[in-house]
Order: structure tokens, then C-alpha cells, then sequence
């Protein structure tokens, strides 16, 4: 459980030896670590709660518990919700008693992918905490509103990080490549910005990847007479787990394939449907952007043909966003077969396009008089509301005009 094992190990990944060792090294959530921020004051004041780290992988929640470590003069004790359980954390707690009673030294607990871990597993956690015996740091993946028990994150404070942009990838390549204590600075690396720029772009904002792909990468590249490794693209394609499947999330492909994963929903072809839904979520593709679009197809496509349909799709979202990659790939997998073999009808899309045609052109046209709202004598005096008639009274088969004079009968909408 000791969190610094491979502190000084050179044998350790690259991404394990260049983690940052205070807050001034680390790159990015510049909201958490920036000068003068709230959690930079907590921790340099070693004033730490309770708190949970919610971010996807490779943002820095792992790094940010071992900065505190580093930083704080309490006993900090790594535990990894995949490998412990409610016997060690046990012992951990009568430890955590130990210090309090006799040493008058308090013990942070940091669980890693805290949402691995039962609701009763977290329980047991709750009574220690909320008596201060210890002070949690959990780190998750996923929303903690769904997976932290509600008055264990009551007492907690979360913190949010998020997917690290281009320019943070960049920042710490390039603090790996010139690092000749921790990183690759006696290798001679030589790698252009493209090459860089490709790297960063194929990591998806994750440093754990974009590291272990660069070390890879340079270990795999022969030197040059001059002993130089020169890195290119192909290396760094080969050197990913993944392969990169020539997509990428910011251009031609991202914007063709889910195009193609559109138009043969909207053809109702399901088979070709799953085959580019496939080929997004293969290639690393955030599984959320897929659902928010199926749930604007929903409505675009289908509309009232189906409103079942914006039902089913946004209930798939939600289900993606609980479960994440790579569980909810069969839930995706389900909503394009039922958009696909769904009825269809642009109605509304088109519908709504006249609706902004007539806006644009009449925005300045007064509300007629009839239906403005009277809350004032004054309004009343001058006419608002009169002659409005109240489709309750008249079985809704009023004859009324609720359109503006210029508009007068007009129908976006098929009987």
C-alpha cells in the first residue's frame, strides 16, 4: 500500500517517473492548482477534507493525491478499491485510531477508482470519517453522484478534473523528452511539433497514454550514425495499444463517420448503422458525444412519428454516462438498432426551420392585444387581455387568432 514503491525506480514506466512532485510541476486544472486557487490554499496549508476527484483517466487524480502526500504532515495511506477490501481498511482504521489517540496525528486514506468499491464497502468508511478518524481522498471515473454513497459525499468535498487540452499533452512531452533525471533527455529524442501535435491528439487528453506511447515509441526507433531517435508518425501509430485507425476525433474522419452513422439511421439501414458506430467507438471515439447525437436524432429524424424515440435515447444517454467505456457499448448498440428500424419523419425539423424564417422576418410585431397579460388596472384600461377567450370555457374549439397579424393562419404543421 506504500504509494511511493516506485518513486525512485528507474525500471518504472516513463509516466510513472515524470508524475510531478508539487503543485508547480503539474500541467493543467489550472482551477485546482492555480496560483491562489481554493484547493492549492487547502493543500499548502495542510487544511485537507475530505474530498473525491472526479476526472477521466489520465487528468491527474493519482498525481494530485501524491502531491498531498508529499505536501501534508499527516500519514497518507494508498489503498486501490480493485485489490482491497473491508478487512484491510480495518486495519487501517485502528492504525488511524492509534495515531489520533496517542500521537495526535491524523491519517489520509486515498482510494483509487472508488467506485469499484460496494455501497457497503463505502459504509464502512462512513461513520470514520464523519468522527474525522481519517480523512478521505477517493479518485473516480465516474459521475460520484451515482456511485458514492449520498452522506459519505455529503461529507466530502468533490473536485472535478478535466480531459487535459492539446497544449497540457504538448507541455509535459516535451518536459519528458528534455528530462534527463526522470524522462528521456540522455536518449536524444528529436520529434517535430507534428509529430507531437499527432501524439497529443491520439492520447484523447489521458498523460498516462501519451507517455507510455512516447516511451514505447523512442525505445522502439533506431538511432540514427549520429545516435540521434528521430520519432515519426508511423512509430508513434505502431506504438499505441489502440490502433489509431486513421481517426481522428477533431477532423475529416470524426466529422465523415458520424455522418455516416446519421444518414443510415435516417435510411433505416440498422446493420450499417452498428457497423459506424463501431467504427467511432473503436477508434476511441467519447461514447457521450455519439449519445448526445442520437438523442437530436431522436427528435430531427423521428420526431412525432415515434416520441418514443427521444425517450429511448435519452435514456441511453444517461445509461452511458452511468456505466461508461467499455460496458456501455451494447447499450449504444441498442439505441442505433432502435433509431434505425424507428419510423420516420422530419416534421418537426422542418417545421421549426419556417418557424425561424418567420421569426427572423417578424421579431419587432407586437403580441395582439387579446393575449398580452394584464397583472395592473393601468394594462387593463388600455385593452390588455380583452376579448381573450378561455379555451376551457369554449370545449378548446374557440375561434381565436393566437398569431401575430402578418401571420394570420399559418400552418407549419401537417393536420
Amino acid at each position: 500500500m506504500d504509494l511511493f514503491d516506485q518513486k525512485n525506480n528507474i525500471n518504472a514506466p516513463l509516466a510513472e517517473r515524470m508524475r510531478p512532485r508539487n503543485l508547480d510541476e503539474f500541467v493543467g486544472q489550472s482551477d485546482l492548482v492555480g496560483k491562489k486557487k481554493f484547493f492549492r490554499q487547502l493543500v499548502e496549508s495542510d487544511q485537507i477534507p475530505s474530498m473525491i476527484f472526479w476526472g477521466p483517466p489520465g487528468t491527474g487524480k493519482t498525481t494530485l493525491a501524491r502531491v498531498i502526500a508529499l505536501m501534508t504532515n499527516s500519514i497518507f495511506v494508498s489503498f486501490s478499491a480493485v485489490t482491497s477490501g473491508v478487512a484491510e481498511l480495518r486495519t487501517v482504521i485502528k492504525e488511524a485510531e492509534d495515531r489520533s489517540k496517542f500521537h495526535n496525528q491524523r491519517t489520509i486514506l486515498f482510494i483509487d477508482e472508488i467506485h469499484r468499491w460496494s455501497k457497503s464497502q463505502q459504509d464502512a468508511l462512513l461513520h470514520h470519517v464523519e468522527k474525522g478518524t481519517l480523512t478521505l481522498i477517493g479518485a473516480t471515473t465516474e459521475n460520484p453522484s451515482f456511485e458514492v454513497n449520498s452522506a459519505l459525499l455529503s461529507r466530502s468535498r468533490v473536485f472535478i478534473l478535466n480531459q487535459l487540452e492539446e497544449k497540457d499533452l504538448l507541455k509535459i512531452l516535451a518536459m519528458a523528452i528534455g528530462d534527463r533525471e526522470r524522462g528521456l533527455g540522455d536518449y536524444k529524442v528529436q520529434a517535430d511539433e507534428e509529430v507531437l501535435k499527432y501524439l497529443a491528439m491520439l492520447a484523447n487528453g489521458d498523460a498516462r497514454t501519451a507517455l507510455n506511447v512516447l516511451e514505447l515509441a523512442v525505445k522502439a526507433t533506431t538511432r540514427t550514425k549520429s545516435g540521434i531517435i528521430k520519432l515519426s508518425k508511423d512509430k508513434i501509430k505502431d506504438s499505441l495499444q489502440r490502433s489509431a485507425h486513421l481517426y481522428d476525433k477533431g477532423g475529416d474522419q470524426h466529422y465523415n463517420i458520424i455522418s455516416a452513422l446519421h444518414k443510415s439511421l435516417r435510411g433505416s439501414n440498422a446493420d450499417a448503422a452498428l457497423y459506424w458506430l463501431g467504427r467511432m467507438l473503436e477508434a476511441g471515439e467519447d461514447p457521450l458525444y455519439i449519445a448526445r447525437r442520437m438523442v437530436r436524432f431522436a427528435s430531427e429524424d423521428i420526431g412525432l412519428a415515434n416520441s418514443r424515440a427521444l425517450e429511448q435515447a435519452v435514456a441511453g444517454y444517461q445509461a452511458c454516462h452511468f456505466i461508461g467505456m467499455p460496458e456501455c457499448n451494447v447499450i449504444l448498440a441498442q439505441i442505433v438498432v432502435y433509431l434505425a428500424k424507428c419510423k420516420k419523419s422530419n416534421e418537426l425539423y422542418r417545421a421549426y426551420g419556417e418557424v425561424v424564417k418567420d421569426v427572423k422576418e417578424t421579431m419587432d410585431q407586437p403580441v395582439p392585444i387579446h393575449l398580452r397579460n394584464a397583472p395592473t388596472k393601468f394594462m387593463k384600461k388600455l385593452g390588455y387581455g380583452k376579448d381573450y377567450k378561455y379555451s376551457p370555457d369554449h370545449d378548446y374549439k374557440e375561434d381565436q387568432e393566437y398569431f401575430p397579424d402578418s401571420l394570420k393562419g399559418r400552418k407549419y404543421l401537417s393536420e
